[in-house]
C-alpha cells in the first residue's frame, strides 16, 4: 500500500511540474513581447516617424491592456479555470505581434501591443494558480520565484539576444515568428494542461462564485498595502529595464545598443537568482515582511547612484544593475503575501489584483518618462544624459515608497494561511 502510495505522489509530481512548465514558458514568452520595443526604439521611432513621447505611448498600449485585465482574468480564472484562457490568451499574444510587424500605421501598431499585452495579462496569474493547485502549499514562495525566473530568462532573451538578431535581420521578419511559436505554444497548452487535480476538482466547482471571492478579496486591506508594494517595487523596472535604461546607459555611457542591453542583463539575471532565493530565505526564516523591507532599500540606493552618479566603471554599473534586479525581486515575494492573505478558492482573484499593481508602472511610468524626456531635452533627443536624470527621477522615490509600505503597513503572515 505504501509503495503504490509513492508511486501515485511521484507520478502527481511529474504531471505536476509538466502542467505548471508549459504556463511558465507562455511567461516567458510574453516577456521577450513586453521587453523587445527596449531594443528597436530608433527602428521604431524612424519607421513611424514618431517622437519619443508618441514611442512612450505606443509601448505603453502593452501595459494599458495588461493592467486593465488583471481583476478580470483573475475572476475569470477562478470561474472557467487556466486550460481554455491560456490556450486562448496565447493566440490574442500571438495575433498582436502578428499586426505589429505586418503594419506601417501607428494605430494598427499600439493596437498589435495592446493585443499583446491583453493576452499576456493571463499569463503570470493561470502559471501562479495552477502552482497553487498542483503544489503543496509551503513549497509556493519559492515555486512563484521559478515562475519569475522565467520572466528573466525571456526579457534576457528580449535584449541580449534579440540585440544580436536585430543586427542581421529586420524587426518585423521576427516579430512574425515570435508569433508563430505562440500559435505553436498555444497548441500544446490546449493538449497538455489541466485545470485541477482530481480531488480538488470538487472543491474548487463548489467556491465559483466569482462576485463573491472578488468582493471577499477586496474587503482585505491587506491585499491593497500589498498590491501598493508589488507596485512601487517594480515600476521601475517596467520603467527603466523594459523600455528607458538601454538608451539611458548608451547616451549616459557613451556605449552602443548591443553594449546597454548587455548591461542590462544583469537586472533580469538578478531577478532571476533573486526571486527563488527571496522566496527560499523567506520561507527558511519564517518571514515576509523583512525580506520585502530589505531589497526596497536595496532599490532605493542601486538606483538612486546608477542615474545620478556622473561616472561608473563597467564594474560598478554591472553591480549596480544587479543589485537593482535583486531588490525588485521584492515583488515576487508579494505573491506569497497575498496568497497568505486569502482564501483558497479565491486565489486567483487575489494573485489578479496584485499583478494588476505590478504591471500598472508600466502603464504610468513608460508613457510619464517619454513625457519628461521630451519636456527636457530639446526636441525629444534619445541622446540627452541629463534629461534622462530628469526624466527618472520618480524611481528611486517609488522604493523609498515600497519600504513604508513593508514598514508600516503591510501584515507579517509568518508563511501561514491567515
Amino acid at each position: 500500500m505504501k509503495k503504490n502510495n509513492t508511486k501515485k505522489a511521484t507520478r502527481h509530481h511529474y504531471l505536476a511540474i509538466g502542467i505548471c512548465t508549459l504556463p511558465a514558458l507562455f511567461y516567458l514568452y510574453e516577456f521577450i513581447l513586453q521587453v523587445s520595443p527596449s531594443i528597436i526604439t530608433q527602428e521604431l521611432s524612424n519607421d513611424f516617424s514618431i517622437t519619443t513621447a508618441s514611442l512612450g505611448f505606443m509601448a505603453a498600449a502593452y501595459y494599458y491592456a495588461y493592467t486593465l485585465m488583471q481583476i478580470p482574468a483573475g475572476i475569470l480564472y477562478d470561474r472557467f479555470g487556466p486550460r481554455r484562457l491560456l490556450t486562448s490568451a496565447i493566440i490574442c499574444c500571438a495575433l498582436g505581434a502578428f499586426l505589429f510587424a505586418n503594419t506601417s500605421m501607428i494605430a494598427v501598431a499600439t493596437l498589435g501591443r495592446f493585443l499583446m499585452g491583453f493576452g499576456s495579462a493571463f499569463s503570470f496569474v493561470g502559471t501562479l494558480l495552477l502552482v497553487s493547485r498542483w503544489f503543496p502549499p509551503a513549497r509556493f514562495a519559492f515555486i512563484a520565484g521559478l515562475v519569475e525566473m522565467m520572466s528573466c530568462v525571456g526579457a534576457i532573451v528580449g535584449t541580449a539576444s534579440l540585440s544580436k538578431i536585430i543586427a542581421h535581420w529586420d524587426w518585423r521578419i521576427i516579430m512574425t515568428d515570435l508569433a508563430l511559436i505562440g500559435i505553436t505554444l498555444a497548441l500544446l497548452v490546449a493538449i497538455i494542461v489541466r485545470d485541477a487535480p482530481a480531488d480538488m476538482t470538487k472543491l474548487i466547482n463548489t467556491k465559483k462564485k466569482s462576485l463573491h471571492n472578488f468582493y471577499e478579496v477586496c474587503r482585505n486591506n491587506q491585499t491593497w498595502f500589498t498590491a501598493l508594494y508589488s507596485f512601487f517595487v517594480w515600476a521601475p523596472i517596467t520603467a527603466f529595464a523594459a523600455l528607458w535604461g538601454i538608451p539611458f546607459l548608451s547616451a549616459a555611457h557613451n556605449i552602443s545598443t548591443m553594449e546597454a542591453a548587455k548591461a542590462c542583463t544583469m537586472i533580469w539575471i538578478a531577478i532571476g537568482i533573486g526571486c527563488p532565493l527571496l522566496g527560499w530565505w523567506s520561507d527558511k526564516v519564517g518571514q515576509r515582511c523583512l525580506p520585502l523591507r530589505i531589497v526596497a532599500i536595496l532599490g532605493l540606493l542601486a538606483l538612486s547612484i546608477l542615474i545620478y552618479s556622473p561616472y561608473l566603471s563597467p564594474f560598478m554599473l554591472y553591480s549596480l544593475l544587479f543589485i537593482f534586479g535583486l531588490a525588485a525581486s521584492g515583488q515576487s515575494l508579494a505573491f506569497g503575501v497575498v496568497k497568505d492573505n486569502n482564501q483558497i478558492h479565491a486565489v486567483g482573484t487575489a494573485i489578479g489584483i496584485n499583478n494588476m499593481a505590478t504591471v500598472a508602472g508600466g502603464a504610468l511610468f513608460q508613457p510619464l518618462i517619454g513625457l519628461l524626456l521630451h519636456w527636457a531635452s530639446p526636441y525629444g533627443s534619445l541622446h540627452n544624459p541629463a534629461a534622462y536624470r530628469i526624466a527618472f527621477l520618480p524611481l528611486p522615490i517609488c522604493y523609498l515608497s515600497a519600504w513604508i509600505m513593508s514598514r508600516f503597513f503591510i501584515r507579517e503572515t509568518h508563511c501561514l494561511q491567515q
